[in-house]
C-alpha cells in the first residue's frame, strides 16, 4: 500500500496541467502554510516568526531542470540576492539549492561558475549554502562539483540519501573533505537496481550512516519526521557522548510544528526547511509521496489560520 502511495503522488508531481493549477491558486493555499510565499520577500515575515520561536531555518527558491542560460543565470543572481537579505535582515537562515536549476543540465562549467559567485556572496556574510541532492542519475555530477567547491569554501553543504546502495561508500569518500550533510531517506522514485526498494532496509542504512557520520565527528543535519530516526539519533548521540551542538534536526514548515518547538524546548537545534516561490505543486507531491503520514501533516499545516 505505501509503494502504491508513493507511486501516486510521484505520478501527480509530473502532471503539467495540475502544476499549473496549482501555481494559479497556490498563493491562497499554500503561503504561509507550506511554502513561505511566493518570492522570498513575501517569505521573511515567516521566517522571522520561526526565528522568534528559537528555530533555525534554511530557504530554497522552488523549481529545478532548468535547461536555458539566462534564466539559470537569473536563479543564480536571486540566490544571491537573497542571501545578501538574510544578511541584512539579520535572519537566522541558510539556502538550500538545486542545481539544475543553475544549469546542471546544460553545462557543467556553467554551474559551477554560477555556484562559484553564490558561494563567495556566501562566504563575504557566513551563510551556508547547501545543494540538494536530486535523483540518482545527477548524484554522481552533484557530488563531483561539491568536493570541488569543498576545497575553496567553507560554506557548502551537501545531502546524502538512505534509498541509494552507494550511500554508504559516499559517506566515506567524503569523510576527507569534513563535510556538514544532511542526510535524508529520499524521495525520488528510483529504480530498485539503484535503491532499496523495501522502506526497512532505507530505515536500516538511514541509521547506519546516521552513525557513520556523528562518529566521523562532522556536523550532522538529521532531515526526518520519523520519530524512530529522532529517538534513534538522541540516544545514539548519548550513548557515545555526542554533543548537541554536532547535530541538528531538520523538518518542513507547516509539518510537525509542535514537534520542532519541542525538540528546541529538549535543547536541540531545530531547523525549518522553508521553501518560496510558484513552483510548489511538485515539492508538495514529492514530500507526500516520501512519508504517507505526511499526508495527514500535511492537511493540518494548509488548513491552519
Amino acid at each position: 500500500m505505501e509503494v502504491l502511495t508513493r507511486d501516486f503522488f510521484l505520478f501527480l508531481s509530473k502532471n503539467k496541467v495540475l502544476n499549473r493549477a496549482a501555481q494559479n491558486w497556490g498563493k491562497n493555499i499554500a503561503s504561509g502554510k507550506i511554502i513561505g510565499g511566493n518570492d522570498f520577500t513575501s517569505s521573511i515575515k515567516f521566517i522571522k516568526m520561526l526565528n522568534s520561536q528559537g528555530l533555525s531555518v534554511t530557504v530554497d527558491h522552488l523549481g529545478e531542470f532548468v535547461t536555458n542560460k539566462d534564466v539559470a543565470r537569473e536563479r543564480t543572481e536571486e540566490c544571491i540576492q537573497t542571501i545578501k537579505m538574510i544578511a541584512r535582515e539579520n535572519l537566522d537562515s541558510q539556502v538550500s539549492l538545486k542545481m539544475t536549476s543553475l544549469g546542471l543540465d546544460i553545462d557543467h562549467a556553467l554551474v559551477y561558475e554560477n555556484m562559484s559567485r553564490i558561494l563567495e556572496t556566501a562566504e563575504k556574510h557566513n551563510i551556508m549554502v547547501t545543494i540538494d541532492m536530486e535523483d540518482e542519475q545527477r548524484c554522481q555530477a552533484t557530488l563531483d562539483i561539491f568536493k570541488d567547491l569543498r576545497k575553496r569554501f567553507q560554506n557548502v553543504s551537501t545531502v546524502i540519501q538512505a534509498y541509494l546502495y552507494r550511500t554508504e561508500k559516499d559517506i566515506e569518500d567524503l569523510n576527507q573533505y569534513s563535510p556538514f550533510l544532511r542526510l535524508v531517506k529520499g524521495a525520488y522514485k528510483e529504480s530498485p537496481e539503484v535503491a532499496f526498494p523495501e522502506k526497512k532496509d532505507v530505515d536500516e542504512n538511514y541509521k547506519k550512516i546516521i552513525k557513520m557520520h556523528l562518529l566521523n565527528g562532522h556536523y550532522t543535519a538529521i532531515a526526518s519526521h520519523d520519530d524512530a530516526m529522532i529517538e534513534y539519533t538522541k540516544q545514539f548521540a548519548l550513548d557515545h557522548n555526542i554533543p548537541k551542538d554536532q547535530f541538528e534536526f531538520q523538518m518542513l514548515y507547516g509539518m510537525r510544528s509542535q514537534t520542532q518547538l519541542d525538540l528546541v524546548k529538549q535543547g536541540y537545534k531545530m531547523r525549518v526547511y522553508v521553501p518560496y516561490g510558484q513552483d510548489w505543486y511538485g515539492y508538495f507531491m514529492r514530500r507526500l509521496a516520501e512519508r504517507p503520514s505526511n499526508i495527514a501533516f500535511a492537511f493540518k499545516g494548509m488548513t491552519k489560520k
